[in-house]
This record gives structure tokens, C-alpha cells and sequence, in this order.
């Protein structure tokens, strides 16, 4: 069930456009970072990346299907991020499957 659901969030997700800044802005851009786990000097960037499935899920949902992963990096990008801060979830959702 969840197979197909990644599968048609992959389909409708042309976001290059979308992600550029807000990638910059919430993963870093260190050009020594190797993996994800060590793309950020604090790790907080870790609570973003782990929602990568939730955020496929409401995704593809179309916000039906709400993870506690993708909350808690809701929450945190409205934290660290002014421009996240007037992002709707979808929005936010769409940027963290871009990383």
C-alpha cells in the first residue's frame, strides 16, 4: 500500500524550482558534507530528513495521512526559518522530499 503511494508522489513532484532556497537554507550547502548525518554541524537538520516518508505519505495523501516525523519537522522549520514560517504544510511537505 505504501509502495504506491511513494510511487505517485514521486510522479507528481517536479520541485527543483521550488527547493532551491529552501534547501540552502535548511540542509546546508557544505560542500564537505558526505552524508546526510553530517550535513549539519548541530544534527538538528536529522528531524527534517527523517520525515522524508511521512512527507510522502501526506503528500500523496493530499494532507490525509499526518506522521508525527512530519510534524516535529514542521515544527521545526517554523522555528528556524522566517520563510517556512508563512509556508503551508503541503508546501513544506512538497520542499522536504526535494532534499
Amino acid at each position: 500500500m505504501i509502495r504506491p503511494i511513494l510511487f505517485l508522489a514521486l510522479a507528481v513532484l517536479p520541485l527543483s524550482a521550488l527547493s532551491s532556497s529552501f534547501a540552502g537554507t535548511t540542509a546546508g550547502s557544505s560542500a564537505g558534507a558526505s552524508s546526510h548525518s553530517s550535513s549539519s554541524s548541530s544534527g538538528d537538520d536529522k528531524v527534517v530528513l527523517d520525515a522524508r516518508d511521512d512527507a510522502a505519505a501526506f503528500v500523496a495523501s493530499n494532507g490525509a495521512i499526518r506522521g508525527a516525523w512530519l510534524e516535529a519537522a514542521l515544527v521545526h522549520l517554523r522555528e528556524r526559518d522566517a520563510v517556512a514560517r508563512d509556508a503551508s504544510d503541503m508546501t513544506l511537505a512538497r520542499k522536504i522530499l526535494a532534499l
